[in-house]
């Protein structure tokens, strides 16, 4: 039997969003319903609204959510009904390359549900990232269902599913950052902010946020920033070389994703120093560097797929931190709003005005 609710669906590149009647079927094996409690909105959506990830519209929109699993397919041992879960888009297959060698965080086969849910007349829909959680309630795989603490914010703990994981994974899982270390971070929306949060936590003695715009260095500040640098007016390399005795930062984070960004965090590291880069490129942008200085200013250049995360390892680690007041989580939520906000969400989103705006379902 199908469900049927309402969703956030852009049906063409560049068409505003709207909200539409959704059927969501029954969970097949390895498959679960899930009552969608809040959703944040992400830049990613936008991508795929701009046709920036693909052209496999209509998409059903929304991924960094919550919520409470309604029901389960045959075959599913992961969660069960009334469990409070965080979804992810990373749902690990266990078998490929990356799982036998005991790297599940790098999986290369993630799956998602097989089942299509499908607008009122049939047309079958795209979810965002495998999830489209911008609804009353959406199918997902089981895998994708993480269980965590049911007293936790599902405001703030869905954030969790996309862009807080990614920059807290970034300082933390992919960019090793740990006691006395000196961070920077290029770039501080919701993505880069979190990896602040994420350094604060690891222990980093000095956080160095950078930035065009001062009120996302002022909520760098708030999230664990020791210093900032407005980039639009000051050399950011020099400035964080400056910050740190003249020999730059231990990690470098860009969470922008431009080939100048990322130049300027090759320069403002420490020899044998680490860059990360968690802001997503697009496909025309190419990049140059001296190739001398790559191999002589050593350490590590690395990309952070998700912030390198285990749903099921971080996500209730990361819930318990917030639960304790060792993670501000609550912090990232700017604003809540209703289902058919979401257009006027991309606005603020666009404009930076906004960290996360959050749908939360009544």
């Amino acid at each position: 039997m199908a469900h049927e609710v309402r969703g956030v669906v852009a049906k063409g590149k560049g068409e505003p969003v709207s909200v539409e009647t959704v059927l969501v079927p029954d969970p097949g094996p390895g498959e679960a319903l899930v009552k969608v409690q809040a959703c944040g909105v992400c830049h990613t959506d936008l991508h795929y609204r701009e046709g920036g990830i693909n052209d496999e519209f209509p998409f059903l929109l929304g991924h960094e959510a919550a919520g409470v699993v309604e029901s389960v397919g045959d075959g599913v041992t992961e969660v069960e009904p009334g469990d409070f879960v965080i979804l992810n888009w990373r749902a690990v297959c266990g078998q490929c390359r990356a799982c036998r060698r005991g790297r599940p965080w790098y999986c290369f086969d993630t799956h998602n549900a097989k089942q299509k849910m499908t607008l009122a007349d049939g047309t079958e829909l795209s979810p965002a990232l495998g999830i489209g959680a911008f609804v009353e309630k959406t199918l997902v795989a089981a895998g994708q269902c993480t269980k965590v603490d049911p007293e936790a914010s599902p405001a703030a703990a869905g954030l969790l599913g996309c862009g807080v994981m990614a920059g807290l994974g970034a300082a933390i899982n992919t960019g090793g950052v740990t006691r006395g270390d000196s961070v920077a971070v290029i770039g501080c929306g919701g993505v880069g902010s979190a990896a602040v949060a994420g350094a604060r936590l690891a222990g980093a003695a000095k956080i160095i946020a950078v930035d065009i715009d001062d009120r996302k260095l002022n909520w760098a500040t708030g999230l664990g920033a020791t210093h900032t640098i407005n980039s639009s007016g000051t050399d950011p390399v020099a400035a964080i070389r400056e910050l740190t005795g003249g020999f730059g930062a231990d990690v470098v984070i860009d969470a922008v994703g431009r080939p100048e960004t990322y130049e300027q965090a090759f320069f403002a590291r420490d020899l044998a120093g680490t860059v990360v880069l968690v802001g997503v490129p697009t496909p025309e942008m190419k990049l140059e560097l001296p190739f001398l200085e790559v191999f002589g200013r050593g350490g590590a250049l690395k990309s952070s797929w998700y912030g390198d995360c285990l749903p099921s390892r971080d996500f209730p680690m990361l819930i318990d931190l917030y639960r304790q007041g060792r993670l501000d989580l609550d912090a990232f939520v700017s604003e809540t709003i209703a289902l058919n906000d979401v257009e006027a969400a991309f606005t603020k989103m666009h404009h930076g005005d906004v960290l996360r705006s959050v749908v939360v379902f009544e």
